[in-house]
């Protein structure tokens, strides 16, 4: 039953995750412009806002670390796996909740490339979401029901 969700897949994932914190500063400023609206804020917000970009980044970065190297860690139904996929799919639907409930309210530009781009990185956010769901899902099962 291990195989149940193959390596490849969990890798695929790790590296689209790292993918996305390195494209994510041009995102920031290509397409949402957010330099320009953050320098609107007071000095100690744009700060804190700027951090909150570094964490978003970082914990992409170390996700997609974490998928590749210890591809298997993840799924050996442990106490510690069942929570590292936890807090991982966790964060990964709430990115897609998000994106699904509040973002459809703004415009991106409608080059051609933001268009795709953005449909792109949709797919990527749910696969996340989905594999680590998946895999929380397996240790669970794993850990309290057999």
């Amino acid at each position: 039953m291990i195989d149940f969700i193959p390596n490849w897949l969990i890798i695929l994932g790790g590296i689209g995750q790292i993918f996305t914190a390195l494209i994510y500063p041009y995102i920031r400023h290509r397409v949402f412009d957010w330099y320009t609206d953050v320098k609107k804020l007071k000095p100690l917000n744009q700060e804190i806002a700027k951090t909150y970009g570094r964490y978003i980044q970082g914990l992409n970065f170390s996700f997609g670390l974490i998928a590749i190297l210890l591809t298997n860690d993840l799924k050996n139904q442990t106490l510690l796996a069942l929570a590292i996929t936890g807090l991982i799919g966790m964060y990964w639907v709430g990115k897609v909740a998000t994106q699904i409930a509040y973002y459809p309210m703004y415009t991106i530009p409608q080059q051609p490339i933001f268009k795709i781009g953005s449909y792109c990185m949709n797919t990527l956010f749910v696969l996340f979401a989905t594999v680590y769901t998946l895999l929380f899902t397996y240790n669970l099962i794993g850990i309290y029901f057999h």
